[in-house]
């Protein structure tokens, strides 16, 4: 009998999982038992394939492998080569010692190859938490499993290569990468720049404010007025990913299976753009295994709705929660798994169904505007930080010449703004002002006396709830980090108490 190790995820959760091989006379057989999904079952046969073809004996006798603990479900590939492994091991065919000091993963082909798998990125972060320090993965995953600190990472394209290595034929050294060099490094083509978008002045100083403090945005407009172009742009004047963010939405999309060999590391700020037909679940995540959805692939970056109203009203309602606590939690009768989802949300709308309401040119009844704009609830829209009216475009401002301000001068100021944000929350868990609570809302926002006041008039005029006094609060104070002040002064209020009228909806 042989007793290997091997990892089952539950969401980001990671579960150690022994893989006991019994090898016993009786009739030939292979059972796998400890609630295997189908998947995992099938690996019978790959798993015998590949034993064969890879030139070793597969036992003519009856084996039963069990996954423990046999309450937890096993899903996926993943389990291949420690149940490969362990049949071998159970055989004599590889030192039972040797094999025994590695975690494995990775799936087999039927000629032997060790095939990549998802999720290896979280699987090894969880393990080596869990005190493991040794794991055998295939050559597709090595990088991203290299990331995680204290992991002993040896990297497999074979099955026979394996077994060469465990019976000390051949030698092989862990996988190493440096995650400073590849952070610094970054990836992918150039974002789009700040400055190709003509005039919107209020708009672009409204998505700035937005930027630096990871506000939610409204975006309002007839067809043609821009809101696609400026919301695109926006990942461009975002500040970098901090190393610690950079890990965290890598194991996300590694969960996902999202992650190319080629892509270890995700160092740029996620812009996750879901089409209007996406369901709940593609949004916030779930199904019979849950995966993470749009919102927490958007963690640390941008979820942008755009033709926010034509979304589901189930989708739309969703979002309530994640925008609210920052994670999804999906309850299923097995476990509760939670998924991080602190994203910058933008939405861009028309402002009724044929778009030209703003420009006096709508051909909608009042009855149509009325229920196009009853699909988008007040709790919903209570939970946007800045309202944003974007006009058409004047033909002065599309033919000047005047070279605008770029994404790179843009980003420095947002970048300015969060540094003094990171001081001020330091050691408090969160990274921007969008993400204070109520009780450090009070802490953080201190207010001028003619602040006060103004901002007394206007929770009566604009009758605001208790969250949306905060949220002005919350953009107040990321105005005044853009100026460099410590205190919230009334110019900050009052340009706060703009971005909080609904306009048009």
């Amino acid at each position: 009998m042989a007793v290997l190790k091997s990892i089952a995820l539950y969401g980001l959760q990671g579960y150690l999982v022994q893989v006991e091989v019994d090898i016993s006379p009786g009739l030939p057989a292979f059972e796998i038992v400890g609630l295997p999904d189908t998947a995992v079952r099938e690996a019978r046969e790959r798993v015998r394939a590949a034993i064969r073809n890879s030139g070793f004996d597969f036992p003519a006798r009856r084996i039963t492998a069990n996954l423990a603990p046999a309450d937890l479900r096993k899903e996926g590939p993943s389990y291949d080569l420690a149940l490969a492994v362990g049949i071998l091991a159970a055989t004599e065919q590889v030192p039972v010692k040797n094999a025994r000091r590695f975690v494995y993963l990775g799936e087999l082909s039927l000629e032997g190859k060790v095939r990549g798998v998802w999720g290896v990125l979280p699987s090894v972060a969880q393990a080596t938490r869990q005190g493991e320090r040794a794991f055998i993965v295939p050559v597709a995953n090595a990088r991203e499993a290299a990331l995680v600190e204290g992991a002993e990472v040896y990297s497999v394209a074979e099955l026979g290569e394996l077994v060469a290595f465990l019976r000390g034929e051949v030698e092989l050294t862990p996988f190493q990468v440096d995650r400073e060099a590849l952070f610094k490094a970054g990836e992918g083509d150039e974002l789009p720049d700040w400055a190709e978008v003509k005039g919107q002045l209020y708009a672009k100083r409204a998505l700035e404010v937005a930027a630096a403090g990871g506000h939610n945005v409204l975006l309002l407009g007839s067809p043609g007025t821009g809101k696609t172009m400026l919301a695109r742009r926006v990942p461009g004047i975002l500040p970098p990913l901090s190393l610690e963010e950079a890990l965290e939405v890598t194991e996300i999309y590694s969960l996902a299976g999202l992650l190319s060999p080629r892509i270890s590391l995700v160092t740029r700020r996620p812009f996750r753009a879901p089409h209007h037909t996406a369901s709940a679940v593609a949004l916030v995540g779930g199904g019979r295994y849950p995966r993470p959805g749009e919102v927490s692939l958007a963690h640390h970056g941008v979820l942008f709705l755009d033709e926010f109203p034509e979304f589901s009203k189930e989708a739309l309602e969703a979002l309530r929660q994640p925008l609210e606590d920052g994670v999804v939690t999906v309850a299923r009768a097995q476990a509760v798994v939670r998924f991080p989802a602190r994203f910058m949300l933008l939405a861009a709308a028309n402002p009724c169904p044929c778009g030209f309401l703003l420009e006096g040119k709508c051909t909608c009844s009042p009855q149509q505007i009325q229920r196009y704009r009853s699909r988008l609830s007040g709790p919903l829209l209570d939970r946007f930080d800045i309202f944003v009216e974007v006009p058409r475009v004047e033909f002065e401002d599309l033919a000047c010449s005047q070279i605008q301000e770029s994404s790179a001068v843009v980003r420095e100021r947002v970048k300015r703004a969060r540094a003094r944000q990171q001081e001020r929350f330091k050691k408090t868990g969160i990274f921007c002002n969008a993400a204070m609570t109520s009780a450090q809302v009070r802490r953080f926002c201190e207010l001028t006396r003619e602040a006060k006041q103004l901002l007394a008039t206007a929770f009566k005029r604009l009758n605001l709830s208790a969250r949306g006094y905060d949220r002005v609060l919350r953009v107040a104070r990321t105005i005044a980090d853009l100026e460099g002040s410590e205190t919230i002064s009334t110019d900050h209020v009052a340009e706060a108490l703009q971005y909080r009228e609904e306009k048009g909806v």
